[in-house]
């Protein structure tokens, strides 16, 4: 399949620039196909701002990124009206949000009102300015990250906020022989500087219109069911996974089902991807976190402990 081998391409593309992660560079392209956004948590210095940089390269988006400070405004996401005496009308700057493919770029450095800038175009795909819904282009994806170790001067992401995110990684360090190329290719060009697109965004509109037509059988979508019934009794969580959740999760195995070149969607997608789509949607009890349990930890147990649909000859 011609639409395959291309998103595997772009997987191969941003591995150039981010060696050894290729479950994150999949993560991306997952995301990407099901229209959500993806929050990526970790330690400066490890590549992502490079991945989203390939990634905008490898499907010929338009790139945008916003650094967030503590000073920015809504207006500055958004874009401003700026009044022209010559004309005698207000014309529309439109800021950095008008992008395919947008770098939210330590997001959790800004405050609320300004984080919360980006919700409308997360949710909706369009922004609203002096009482006026622009449209966003077509795609728009969001590649927001976050410190987890510095906490001077951040502002926690609000579950509202949060919950417009499809997909939560956290890429860590490389290994020993990935950094060690990580050094070889620093010796000559940068690899994004030869990184070339491999897929047109109106191949990508298409594509992600057949991710969507994935079939998801109803043994499936009771076992996505149960896995958020788990998280809303679970002692240990004090706020579960709602519907929309559930949602996130049909709708991200869908993509990667397709990724993987499949029509169908199968128990191990959706076991591999709860994780990432469940643990940024759970509230979990201080005693909990006071242990050092995290949500990841808590959501493997939940799949360990839940049983799994066993697939009947002849279905899918």
């Amino acid at each position: 399949m011609e639409e395959h081998r291309k998103l595997l391409k772009v997987i191969e593309n941003i591995e150039e620039v981010m060696i050894g992660k290729r479950e994150v560079a999949e993560l991306s392209v997952v995301a990407l196909l099901a229209g959500g956004h993806v929050l990526l948590e970790d330690v400066p210095g490890v590549g992502k701002t490079m991945m989203v940089r390939a990634l905008a390269r490898s499907v010929g988006a338009d790139f945008k990124r916003i650094q967030f400070t503590p000073d920015l405004l809504p207006s500055d996401v958004i874009g401003v009206s700026i009044y022209h005496p010559k004309e005698m009308e207000f014309q529309f700057r439109p800021g950095p949000i008008m992008g395919n493919i947008v770098l939210a770029d330590e997001i959790n450095r800004t405050s609320p009102k300004t984080q919360s800038a980006l919700l409308e175009g997360m949710e909706e795909a369009s922004v609203t300015v002096d009482g006026r819904t622009l449209a966003l282009p077509d795609p728009f994806f969001v590649m927001a990250t976050q410190n987890p170790i510095e906490h001077e001067g951040t502002y926690p992401l609000p579950e509202a906020q949060l919950d417009r995110f499809l997909l939560k990684v956290k890429m860590g360090y490389p290994g020993r022989e990935d950094e060690v190329e990580v050094l070889r290719r620093a010796e000559n060009q940068p690899p994004i500087d030869r990184i070339e697109p491999v897929i047109t965004l109106d191949e990508l509109r298409d594509i992600r219109i057949r991710a969507a037509e994935v079939s998801v059988g109803d043994t499936v979508k009771g076992y996505i069911v149960d896995l958020a019934e788990s998280t809303r009794k679970s002692p240990d969580i004090r706020l579960g996974v709602s519907p929309r959740g559930s949602i996130a999760l049909m709708r991200a195995a869908r993509a990667l089902a397709f990724l993987k070149g499949r029509d169908y969607v199968l128990p191990d997608d959706v076991q591999h991807l709860a994780p990432y789509v469940f643990s940024h949607r759970m509230i979990l009890q201080p005693e909990v976190r006071y242990e050092g349990i995290d949500a990841e930890e808590l959501v493997d147990r939940i799949v360990t402990r839940t049983k799994v649909p066993v697939r009947r000859a002849g279905t899918r």
